[in-house]
């Protein structure tokens, strides 16, 4: 898997009590606003705070995924519980949210739960969602700064 070194990363928290670690649950992302069909969509996801936002070594998933048009797809399994996502239209596949002499990112990025962005990531909590079996849908639309 790829790993993604960018300021939007995200975060969560727990486990739903009770819930079998082994079952899965498909979680599908749908991402909109793509300015152009270059590079892959790449997606980060943490079941925890350690690591948030920066170190995406500590992600519990991450990959990347194709897009087509203006928006993109990701499908994938993860166990139950409470997760944040966030993604990055990796325009040139460096795997890293490039930013320019301010400070501002030149990729467009975004988050579960689309909450507004102002001068740093969102708050763990602003991006967290519950993933729950059979499966949970998301959608998100890009930031372009």
């Amino acid at each position: 898997m790829r790993s993604y070194a960018f300021f939007p990363l995200l975060a969560a928290a727990d486990t739903v009590p009770g819930a079998a670690q082994s079952a899965t649950c498909q979680v599908t992302v749908r991402v909109e606003g793509f300015r152009n069909e270059k590079g892959v969509l790449g997606v980060n996801v943490f079941r925890s705070p350690d690591g948030w936002p920066e170190d995406s070594a500590k992600a519990f998933f991450n990959a990347d995924f194709p897009i087509s048009g203006d928006h993109a797809t990701a499908q994938f399994n993860l166990p139950p519980g409470r997760y944040a996502i966030a993604v990055l239209h990796d325009e040139n596949s460096s795997h890293k949210l490039e930013k320019n002499f301010l400070g501002i990112p030149t990729k467009g990025f975004g988050f579960a739960n689309n909450p507004k962005v102002l001068f740093s990531a969102p708050s763990f909590d602003s991006a967290a969602l519950q993933v729950s079996s059979p499966a949970t849908e998301t959608s998100i639309r890009l930031i372009y700064l």
